[in-house]
């Protein structure tokens, strides 16, 4: 995720002269890339903003996690395919840790959706009114976030029960079934 720095200065369109009319300026001040681990048995978050979004980043992050680990825990690493995720070097120190196992799955899956559940509280109660000058100071709100966060964390729990989410995915397989037998194919 890029969070972008929100409550950027705008100016009015004010009369300028009789019949003139300034432009509306949006500044931007830059950008930052978060990388989130979603602890699922506590709810606790382990996060770090980068300049970048590369697999560098990416490598450096799963290094900061794995020195945090218990000696002889297995990590359960489920994330969606995101190149930066499957690059060479990624592979290879995945491949050198066998308490890591790696699961890719669909950006859609439930998996997904419980860390996207944390990135929109985040927008929601942190960046969304929030004014950030600089990159910097987006970096420290995101970063008091996930500390107030882990002060009191709780796992997410589905509150659907099975049966609905059973007729839910057999309502879609049906309507794919359909969409595909009239499609010829």
């Amino acid at each position: 995720m890029s969070p972008c720095i929100r409550g950027v200065s705008f100016r009015r369109r004010l009369p300028l002269q009789q019949g003139q009319f300034s432009t509306p300026v949006h500044s931007r001040n830059g950008t930052t890339s978060l990388f989130a681990a979603l602890d699922i048995a506590t709810g606790a978050v382990i996060g770090k903003c980068y300049k970048r979004h590369r697999a560098t980043e990416f490598l450096d992050f799963l290094k900061r996690i794995d020195v945090g680990m218990p000696e002889g825990q297995d990590v359960h690493l489920v994330m969606d395919n995101y190149a930066t995720h499957k690059t060479p070097m990624i592979k290879t120190w995945l491949a050198r840790r066998p308490h890591w196992h790696v699961h890719f799955t669909p950006t859609s899956a439930s998996w997904i959706n419980q860390v996207e559940r944390w990135f929109a509280e985040l927008t929601r109660k942190q960046l969304q009114r929030g004014v950030h000058r600089s990159t910097a100071d987006l970096e420290a709100d995101i970063t008091a976030f996930i500390e107030v966060h882990n002060e009191n964390p709780r796992p997410y729990r589905w509150v659907k029960p099975a049966e609905e989410i059973i007729a839910s995915v057999k309502r879609f397989c049906l309507k794919t079934m359909k969409r595909t037998s009239d499609s010829g194919d």
